[in-house]
């Protein structure tokens, strides 16, 4: 009975990934074909990318990008859309943008004498504007979750961690399950 237990317990790993990724992927075609009012199916997905793409022909222009720069000071002015709109922005231009600006990997260690480390990336390496001289900030994302936390620490507590920026994050998010193709460097 155990053994059985353990079959689908393999199983679900197995099938649950992957039926919900096809069940997000139908709901986006779905949704999209739907607020578009084609009965094609894809081809509202196939007309959101094209147009999305156009966008991003448009703003890669000077007059493109004049206009989404007038567009951003537009935004960042009202005060609940600039809450979300600049955050979105931000996240995504740290992620996907020409700078993608992920941060140093970085182990902090705990407290002075301990061996104990939390993994995150530093993001700010002068926090004096703070009133913490000698401190840098450090993310530390959630696992399994769009979340995290930034925490400020002595800059002696931090040590560089020899890994792509990527790759500490897939293994941060993962809970240390996923990430490092390759063992990291000592």
């Amino acid at each position: 009975m155990s053994r059985l237990i353990g079959y689908f317990a393999r199983g679900c790993l197995a099938i649950i990934p992957l039926a919900a990724t096809v069940y997000v992927l139908w709901w986006v075609v779905s949704t999209i074909d739907s607020l578009i009012g084609v009965t094609i199916p894809g081809l509202g997905l196939l007309t959101a990318l094209g147009l999305i793409t156009l966008v991003g022909f448009l703003v890669s222009n000077v007059i493109g990008r004049r206009v989404y720069g007038l567009f951003n000071r537009l935004m960042e002015r009202v005060p609940l859309v600039k809450l979300l709109y600049t955050s979105l922005r931000d996240l995504i231009e740290t992620v996907v943008g020409e700078k993608k600006q992920l941060g140093q990997p970085v182990s902090v260690r705990l407290s002075l004498g301990s061996e104990s480390r939390i993994l995150g990336l530093l993001t700010r390496e002068d926090l004096s504007p703070l009133g913490l001289p000698h401190h840098v900030a450090v993310y530390l994302p959630q696992a399994y979750n769009i979340g995290g936390q930034v925490i400020a620490v002595h800059r002696d507590q931090i040590e560089p961690v020899d890994v792509a920026s990527s790759e500490m994050l897939t293994f941060m998010m993962s809970g240390g399950a996923a990430g490092f193709a390759h063992a990291p460097r000592p």
